[in-house]
């Protein structure tokens, strides 16, 4: 039985690690999180993408576990990163976590072993950064082991496109490993597309959330002009869609959030100024994102014309519906924006319940104003009386 470990037992790497379990690998989920370890082991998910059910079946089989301590691990053949690569306080690159766990990972590689990174990473890493540090910590070649650059492409709770049928970008930094890599996912994924090489791969996954985020700045630029001169940016949009070709539909949003959209473009961003080739549409996009929250602010503040010790309801906190998810969320800038006015504000999400020391509270008639974030399915609106309503992701 073929024995993998996974740094990240999160929306990528627990997606990941039950796939591979289910198909007869022998999965040890790496998870610095005591707590998140925890209650894996117990057979509690902590993401909607992996139910308790599927969790459960997977540690009944024997051939899935979770450890804090790599000490636990005494073999493995193949070795995945899954772990967060998110940006700093200055909103660059930080490979803090990533570099710790090629670090610990490095100490595991042996001759023949398969190590893949999942995680994202600007152009050249997987070649000019993990490939050294892994031969250094181990004291092998990299001709005597292999490695490879596999993006993961998990979009939370999409029932349509899961692990297996999304189409897997696969990339190594010799064709032996090239074919290692596409063999491992090959018992578990449909479409598995082999690039020429690591940089391709890596690239391919930056412009894949640099297209969406652009596009959704744009979006959201049209939305502020369709208000602006009294039409529905939704109608327009529906119009558009009706064009077969040349379009595709995006829609309004009080900005992007995720560990993709934005963070993803940023890392391009970055290396294309590092080399002298800076990619102007970025930095545009990434400044009209994070001004969408300011722009609902001044919508609330002309709604009711001033928002000092109005009481505002803020509904759905997480990125997006239906998730609990709250990286990056910009509906965090959002609530902020709105203290700074002097409103009063508390939210609603009983999919997150619990965010930055607050708790979701109940939907009422009892505010000035609710603002819609993030809709999702299960909300009962009516619940909100005769409250006037600010949807940010639309008409307004």
């Amino acid at each position: 039985m073929q024995k993998i470990i996974i740094f990240g037992q999160g929306y990528v790497g627990l997606p990941l690690a039950i796939n591979a379990c289910e198909v007869g690998f022998d999965v040890t989920g790496i998870e610095i999180n005591r707590k998140v370890a925890d209650m894996l082991n117990s057979g509690q998910s902590h993401i909607e993408d992996i139910s308790d059910i599927k969790l459960k079946e997977a540690i009944n089989t024997g051939r899935y576990r979770v450890v804090i301590d790599l000490s636990e691990v005494k073999e493995v053949d193949t070795i995945l990163i899954c772990v967060p690569t998110p940006l700093d306080s200055k909103r660059k690159p930080n490979l803090e976590m990533f570099v710790r766990a090629i670090a610990a990972a490095a100490t595991m590689v042996k001759h023949e072993t398969l190590v893949i990174i999942e995680s994202t990473i600007e152009p050249g890493t997987t070649r000019n950064i993990v490939t050294p540090m892994i031969e250094s910590i181990s004291g092998i070649d990299r001709e005597f082991f292999d490695i490879s650059f596999s993006p993961e492409r998990i979009d939370p709770n999409n029932a349509t496109w899961r692990l297996h049928n999304t189409a897997k970008l696969v990339a190594g930094l010799t064709i032996k490993a090239t074919k290692k890599t596409l063999n491992f996912y090959s018992n578990f994924v449909s479409n598995i597309h082999v690039c020429e090489s690591l940089e391709i791969a890596e690239t391919a996954k930056l412009l894949e959330n640099t297209f969406r985020l652009v596009n959704i700045s744009f979006i959201n630029e049209m939305a502020i002009f369709c208000r602006k001169i009294g039409i529905d940016i939704d109608q327009v949009i529906k119009a558009a869609a009706t064009k077969p070709y040349g379009f595709m539909p995006f829609y309004p949003s009080i900005g992007v959030g995720g560990h993709c959209i934005p963070v993803d473009p940023l890392y391009l961003a970055n290396k294309a100024i590092e080399i002298g080739s800076p990619i102007r549409f970025i930095d545009l996009a990434d400044q009209i994102n994070e001004e969408m929250p300011g722009y609902f602010v001044g919508i609330a503040e002309e709604k009711l014309d001033g928002l000092r010790n109005r009481k505002v309801l803020v509904v759905g906190v997480s990125y997006k519906p239906n998730v609990a998810d709250i990286r990056e969320t910009p509906v965090e800038a959002l609530i902020t924006g709105l203290k700074q006015k002097g409103a009063q504000v508390v939210w609603h999400d009983d999919l997150v319940k619990e965010w930055n020391g607050d708790k979701s509270v109940a939907l009422s008639s009892d505010f000035d104003l609710a603002i819609i974030a993030t809709p999702h399915d299960y909300l009962d609106l009516t619940k909100l009386g005769n409250v006037p309503i600010l949807n940010t992701r639309g008409s307004v």
